[in-house]
């Protein structure tokens, strides 16, 4: 159920039911107050077996606080419920902003389901298939409550638990305010979904960010600067060196930039919805019409993140039809 990865450190594998992630982990570090990175999803089945993890391991509640890495609600879900009135949530305040956004209209980013849903029918998105979407996405259905004792954190302030100085790390890429967590007397780092190993973290076009893509290819190239012995993921497990992965990652965003490129040089017009259609995924399906229709809207971000970051290289020009719909064409 769970397993010691350093002196007082503990990682706790939170199922995902019905998920290809399988789990998101949960880190506890052990201190006369505990701190908990990452929750799992707000539903009953993460709900479950985390607090009988915790249980087991003795950890009271009420001397617990949490850090979430990024805001998506497989790392979010259950940190309110859990915290109650005496934990405390930090948060990067750039994910902070997005996080309240999805549960009510801000000032910063109102409405963001449907600056998205702007956004992906402006690429070719069917609006039915957004429409049908907007019921089985697990990301809304199992979001956490409104509300939450969250604090927000910058990067290189520093944390102290369990006798460490946890140093908060800006990884924008992922999500626009992705955090990491270093140690450096441990040479760890809590990843988070910035390096996954077995699986390469979705990278998305977001409302208001200009190059996600960009962002993250930086955001790795500034890891690499750190001495990491210790990466702990966000799913699954390290299966190979950081700095390995890191290269690997890389190399895999300038093959699929070059692959997305090279079929619009042959197909100018298409839409990011076409192109996704027309690129390499390792999804069993038989066809695109075929695609699960949540991995479809990943694809589609993932391409159109991608066309973002040739455009920003001249690579490409895009045009707009009558319609208001996106078209693309080498140049």
């Amino acid at each position: 159920m769970w397993k010691e990865c350093a002196d007082g450190i503990i990682r706790i594998p939170v199922p995902l039911p019905g998920s290809p992630l399988k789990y998101t982990n949960s880190y506890l570090i052990r201190g006369p107050r505990n701190l908990l990175i990452d929750t799992g999803f707000h539903r009953p089945e993460c709900r479950l077996f985390l607090r009988a993890a915790l249980d087991e391991l003795g950890v009271s509640l009420a001397e617990t606080d949490y850090f979430i890495t990024h805001h998506h609600s497989d790392h979010v879900g259950l940190a309110a419920e859990l915290a109650g009135e005496a934990g405390i949530i930090y948060i990067g305040r750039v994910e902070l902003s997005w996080l309240r956004s999805y549960q009510k209209n801000s000032e910063d980013h109102p409405g963001s389901w449907e600056r998205f849903d702007q956004r992906f029918a402006r690429e070719g998105f069917p609006k039915e298939e957004l429409i049908r979407l907007w019921k089985q996405n697990p990301a809304r259905i199992y979001a956490p409550p409104q509300g939450g004792p969250y604090v927000p954190v910058e990067d290189g302030q520093v944390l102290q638990y369990g006798g460490y100085q946890l140093i908060c790390r800006s990884m924008p890429g992922h999500t626009p305010g992705h955090m990491c967590l270093h140690l450096p007397e441990l040479k760890l780092m809590f990843l988070g979904d910035h390096v996954l190993f077995d699986i390469t973290p979705n990278i998305i076009a977001w409302p208001g960010v200009e190059n996600a893509l960009g962002d993250y290819c930086e955001s790795l190239r500034d890891l690499q600067q750190y001495d990491i012995q210790i990466p702990l993921p966000g799913h699954r497990e390290a299966e190979m060196p950081l700095q390995e992965r890191i290269a690997a990652l890389l190399i895999h965003h300038q093959t699929r930039l070059a692959e997305a490129e090279q079929i619009v040089r042959e197909q100018p017009g298409l839409t990011a919805y076409e192109l996704a259609g027309k690129m390499t995924w390792k999804i069993r399906s038989r066809s695109w019409a075929e695609f699960p229709l949540a991995q479809k809207w990943f694809a589609v971000g993932e391409a159109m993140a991608h066309v973002d970051e040739l455009l920003a290289r001249g690579a490409l020009t895009r045009q707009e039809d009558e319609k208001g719909v996106c078209h693309y064409q080498g140049i």
